[in-house]
C-alpha cells in the first residue's frame, strides 16, 4: 500500500474479482515486481465462477488441459472435462504458488467506485462501508456472475424453496419432492440428470431446446498423469493440439456459418439415439441454425428428460401460485421448490449505480443500449479503469482464458508505459472506441450468433447488438492487444506534488 488519504488506504492497482481474471491480474503483477496492489472478492473463497457455481454435475465444457492458465500448466487434472471443484482447487493452488493470497480481500465486495477527475484517482467503497482509493482498476468481475431471474408473475408468492443454480441450496433436500426447474441452458442440462433420481417428479420448463451434441470426457488414468508430470512437453503438445482444433471452429461460427448445418447432423443423430419418442424429439429439437446459441455437451441430459418421473412442458408460463405452477394452456401443475436454470445478465454485466467515471457518468445508464468498450478492455469516459471479459471478449469456440491472458498483457503494457512515460491517467479517445465497434459489428453481422434465426444472450435485448462475442480467431485478438497503443489514448502527466502520497503511477489535477 503506497499511502493513505486522511486516513484512506491508497494502493496503485486495486483488482475486483478472484476468477481466471483477477487472480491472472494479480499473479502478473506479482511477477513484475509489483506489491502495491490489492484483490477485493466479494465471496468467502477464490476462484469466481467455479467458487459461487457448485450445482450438482457443474462442470467446464472446455477440455481442462486448455481451460488454464498458459504460465501453470496442470498435469494432474484427472478429467477431460474438470468439474467446478477441481478449477476451483486449481485456482486457489495457482494464487498460493504465486504468492497472491496475502493481496486477497475475501468477503469484500465493492458496492461503488467514483473516479475523481480533479485527484485523478478511483474512490471505492466496499459493502461494509470501508473506503479506498486507487491509481488504476482492474475489473475482473466476469460476464456470467449476475444471475438473470425471470420475472414471473407470483413468483414473490410461492411458498417453498426457491433459487437459483448459482446459488444452489445444498441444505435443501430435494429427495422426493416435486421439483419445477425453470430454464434448459448450460447449467440445467448439468444439474437436471443429477438431481432426477432423487425427486419424486420434475417438470422441466422449456422455452428455447439447446442444440446439444455428446461429450466427449473420460477420466485421466494415474498413468496419464504420472506421464505428463515427468514430459512437461507433452502436456504442451497437447494443449497446442486442442487450441487450433478449437481455433478450427472459427471457420464454421464466424466465416461461413452455412458449415453450421453439417456439423448439426452430429447433434440431430445424437438427439434420435437419445430420445425414441418423435413427439419428444420433436420439442427438444430447436428451429434455428446449430451455434445460434451456446451449444451444450451432454450425453445423460436426453436419457433425464425421457425418465417417467420427468415431464417436458413448453407452454409458457402464466403465473406462479403459492405451491404451482400455471401454464399459459390453463394448466396447474403443483410443485413445492423452483430451480432457476435462467443464466446469467451476460449483456448487462454493471448494474447501475455501481460505477461513476468523468462528470458522474453511469456506466450502468451509459450502457443502456448495450455495453461496449475499446479493445473490451477500456472505456471512453472512465479513466484508468480496465475491464477484463469485458464486451465483445466472450467466445463461442474456445477457452475465455486466452483472452483473458491477451487482456492482462495488454493492462500490464499500459501500466508499463504509463509509469516509465510518467502518465498519469489514459483515457480511450472516444472516437477511437466508437470506431472499433462499428469495426466490430460489420464483423459479426455475417456469423451464425448474428444471423441463425435464435435470439440468445449474445445479443441485447435492446438494441440487438452482440455485446457478449468476439467474432474471430483468439491470435488475432492476442496481436491486437499484444502492445498497449498509447496513441489510441488521452493522457495526462504524473504530478509531482502528488506522487509521493499515491504512488509511483499518480494522477494530477491539471486539465485533460
Amino acid at each position: 500500500m503506497a499511502g493513505s488519504n486522511q486516513g484512506i488506504p491508497h494502493y496503485r492497482v486495486i483488482i475486483i474479482g478472484a476468477g481466471f481474471a483477477g487472480l491472472g491480474m494479480a499473479i502478473r503483477l506479482r511477477q513484475a515486481g509489483e506489491t502495491d496492489f490489492v484483490v477485493f472478492e466479494k465471496e468467502s473463497g477464490v476462484g469466481g465462477t467455479w467458487w459461487v457455481n457448485s450445482y450438482p454435475g457443474c462442470a467446464c465444457d472446455v477440455e481442462s488441459h486448455l481451460y488454464a492458465f498458459s504460465f501453470a500448466p496442470n498435469p494432474d487434472w484427472r478429467r477431460l472435462f474438470a468439474p467446478a471443484r477441481e478449477i476451483r482447487d486449481y485456482l486457489q493452488r495457482c494464487a498460493e504458488r504465486f504468492g497472491v493470497m496475502p493481496h486477497v480481500r475475501l468477503n469484500t465486495g465493492i458496492r461503488r467506485m467514483d473516479w475523481d477527475d480533479s485527484a485523478g484517482l478511483w474512490h471505492l467503497l466496499d459493502a461494509g462501508g470501508a473506503r479506498y482509493t486507487a491509481n488504476v482498476v482492474v475489473a475482473g468481475m466476469g460476464a456470467l456472475s449476475v444471475p438473470h431471474y425471470p420475472d414471473i408473475p407470483g413468483l414473490e408468492r410461492f411458498r417453498g424453496r426457491v433459487f437459483h443454480s448459482q446459488q444452489w441450496d445444498h441444505e435443501h433436500v430435494l429427495d422426493n419432492r416435486r421439483v419445477a426447474v425453470i430454464g434448459t441452458g448450460a447449467s440445467a442440462v448439468q444439474f437436471v440428470p443429477r438431481i432426477r433420481p432423487k425427486v419424486r417428479h420434475l417438470d422441466l420448463y422449456q422455452r428455447t431446446p439447446p442444440w446439444i451434441v455428446p461429450r466427449p470426457d473420460r477420466a485421466v488414468s494415474h498413468r496419464e498423469r504420472r506421464r505428463l508430470r515427468r514430459f512437461p512437453g507433452l502436456q504442451l503438445a497437447w494443449r497446442w493440439g486442442l487450441y487450433w482444433l478449437l481455433e478450427a471452429r472459427v471457420l464454421a461460427f464466424a466465416r461461413y456459418p452455412g458449415l453450421m448445418r453439417l456439423l448439426q447432423r452430429s447433434a440431430e443423430r445424437h438427439l434420435r439415439e437419445q430420445v425414441p419418442d418423435p413427439r419428444l424429439r420433436r420439442a427438444l429439437t430447436p428451429d434455428y441454425l446449430f451455434g445460434c446459441k451456446r451449444i451444450l455437451l451432454s450425453d445423460d441430459f436426453y436419457p433425464a428428460v425421457t425418465a417417467e418421473n420427468v415431464d417436458l412442458i413448453t407452454a409458457g408460463i402464466r403465473e406462479v401460485r403459492e405451491d404451482a405452477i400455471v401454464t399459459l394452456d390453463g394448466i396447474e401443475r403443483p410443485a413445492d421448490t423452483i430451480i432457476l436454470g435462467t443464466g446469467f445478465r451476460a449483456a448487462d454485466p454493471v448494474p447501475t449505480g455501481m460505477i461513476f467515471g468523468r462528470h458522474g457518468v453511469d456506466l450502468g445508464e451509459h450502457w443502456a443500449d448495450g455495453p461496449q468498450a475499446y479493445k473490451g478492455t477500456t472505456i471512453a469516459g472512465f479513466p484508468n479503469l480496465f475491464m477484463l471479459m469485458g464486451p465483445n471478449t466472450g467466445l463461442g469456440h474456445s477457452s475465455v482464458v486466452l483472452m483473458i491472458e491477451s487482456q492482462i498483457a495488454y493492462v500490464m503494457d499500459a501500466l508499463r508505459r504509463m509509469h516509465r512515460g510518467g502518465i498519469g491517467a489514459v483515457d480511450v479517445k472516444p472516437d477511437v472506441q466508437q470506431a472499433w465497434n462499428r469495426w466490430l459489428q460489420r464483423r459479426l453481422q455475417g456469423t451464425v450468433w448474428n444471423v441463425g434465426g435464435c435470439r440468445s444472450w449474445y445479443l441485447h435485448p435492446v438494441s440487438g447488438r452482440n455485446v457478449t462475442l468476439w467474432p474471430g480467431f483468439t491470435w488475432q485478438f492476442r496481436l491486437r492487444t499484444r502492445r498497449f497503443d498509447l496513441g489510441a489514448y488521452g493522457t495526462r502527466p504524473v504530478d509531482a506534488d502528488t506522487s509521493a502520497t499515491v504512488g509511483r503511477v499518480a494522477v494530477p489535477g491539471k486539465e485533460w
